[in-house]
């Protein structure tokens, strides 16, 4: 389970440490560990793990190819995505193009969501979580929703 936010640095190359508190849970037996990065539409990247990356990918394979609405998901989702290995330093190389994609420079914000992680951009991060808490109705299904 992936969850927390943590405010992260890029080096120069486009690395991102790993931190301590998810290395354990992000690290699966292979050996060296394999990581997926790919593009998501809201402007963020995903960091799955290669085997629950795996499923995903076979169910985005499976959209109809002359189909342009699912067309453009594949383009996106598949298109992207890039096998990255954690460094003996625990760094994951971030490509310039996944990069660019992003608007990643050195402020970035990496974000549990359960089953994987979301890398963004920090000033669009702080955008996306002033526009949530400037929300005052709950999205359609969340009504019965309390914590």
């Amino acid at each position: 389970m992936f969850q927390g936010a943590a405010a992260l640095s890029l080096d120069v190359k486009g690395r991102l440490i790993v931190p301590s508190r998810h290395r354990d849970a992000l690290v699966e037996k292979s050996s060296p560990p394999s990581l997926v990065l790919t593009a998501h539409p809201d402007g963020c990247l995903l960091l799955y793990q290669a085997s629950a990356w795996e499923p995903i990918r076979a169910r985005v394979m499976g959209f109809p190819a002359l189909d342009a609405r699912f067309s453009v998901w594949k383009r996106l989702l598949v298109g992207f995505a890039e096998e990255v290995e954690i460094d003996a330093a625990w760094r994951v190389l971030i490509s310039p193009e996944l990069r660019k994609f992003a608007s990643l420079e050195k402020p970035v914000m990496l974000v549990g969501q359960g089953s994987h992680f979301e890398i963004w951009n920090h000033d669009t991060w702080e955008k996306q979580l002033q526009q949530l808490t400037a929300q005052t109705q709950l999205p359609p299904g969340m009504e019965d929703f309390a914590l």
